[in-house]
């Protein structure tokens, strides 16, 4: 997609902060500089008052949408695409404030569009499913999902019927949080040796929960034994990998043992606990989490690059 809407978003910004220096050339206003990169999606007026590039974006984060004609459903149905790349620059831009400020905007945007009916909450909802959540999505944030699940589930708009799945993933999004302990679990060897989690000793710990034999796993094994920075923690002690197969078909789980170096930690879930429990959300195989030796959680289901940069500046 392209990224008219961000590109005005930046745009308006850098003419904010330029207004002082070139008196001589007043800028339009921001919305109507919005209006003509977006065809029908206008940004609202940042006010002049707000100097910092930290206060506009965290005024735009929070009104964004004013000018949105939610109850307008041909703007939807007619021209989708001006809404989907709003609402994918909107995500941007929210990755350019603090946590709290995105996760407050996000949640109030959210029940403002359930006050405009099931119809225009339901396509923004989708919007979050396929950006947010989607295992595929470069945008997946589950930090960002969870306000607008708890809109999903707060708002009368919706059914109790409709409410199940949302409560589900808001159940499963609340679990293992980054900052927060994750659960203990039990594992054992193929040698029949019962270990924990939080029995693993080491600065870090790289819990890597996968079906070996699938072909994302089979990448991300060989990406994580070709890894520079995991490698070089590994032989200083600093790091342990915990490389544990949640599901029952064992004779499948030990054709490939080979396939692990020896000084990862190779285990089983004997008793499927993290699946029939729901301790850690598996909607995705494999799935990587990063903890600290005491076992919080520095990175939640994150990309191995991102596991790597942090290892990197420690």
């Amino acid at each position: 997609m392209k990224r008219y809407i961000l590109f005005s978003v930046l745009f308006s910004l850098w003419l904010c902060s330029c207004k002082e220096k070139q008196p001589q050339a007043p800028a339009k206003p921001v919305a109507d500089k919005a209006s003509q990169h977006t065809q029908g999606f206008p940004l609202p007026d940042v006010p002049a008052m707000l100097t910092t590039p930290e206060q506009r974006s965290e005024f735009l984060a929070n009104h964004f949408w004013d000018r949105y004609a939610f109850d307008d459903s041909l703007s939807r149905s007619q021209s989708p695409q001006i809404t989907e790349q709003a609402w994918v620059d909107y995500l941007d831009l929210l990755n350019r404030v603090p946590l709290t400020v995105a996760q407050s905007a996000l949640k109030k945007l959210m029940l403002k569009v359930a006050t405009h009916g099931k119809g225009v909450f339901t396509h923004f909802t989708n919007l979050a499913d396929k950006y947010l959540y989607d295992p595929n999505a470069p945008t997946r944030n589950e930090e960002f999902y969870i306000p607008v699940l708890e809109a999903m589930c707060e708002t009368s708009v919706f059914t109790e019927t409709d409410k199940i799945r949302p409560q589900g993933r808001l159940e499963l999004a609340r679990k293992n949080r980054p900052g927060s302990k994750a659960i203990d679990f039990s594992y054992y060897t193929a040698e029949g040796m019962r270990g924990s989690l939080y029995g693993v000793k080491a600065e870090y710990t790289l819990l890597f929960i996968n079906n070996p034999g699938c072909h994302a796993c089979d990448e991300y094994i060989a990406a994580i034994k070709s890894s520079a920075v995991i490698n070089t923690l590994l032989a200083d002690g600093r790091l342990k990998i915990l490389s544990v197969y949640p599901d029952e078909e064992l004779d499948e789980w030990k054709r490939h043992l080979s396939d692990f170096p020896s000084e990862w930690i190779n285990g089983y879930d004997k008793n499927a606990t993290i699946k029939t429990r729901g301790t850690y959300d598996l909607k995705a195989i494999p799935t990587l989490y990063l903890l600290n030796k005491d076992k919080v959680v520095l990175l939640k289901d994150a990309p191995l690059g991102l596991i790597e940069s942090f290892l990197d500046a420690q």
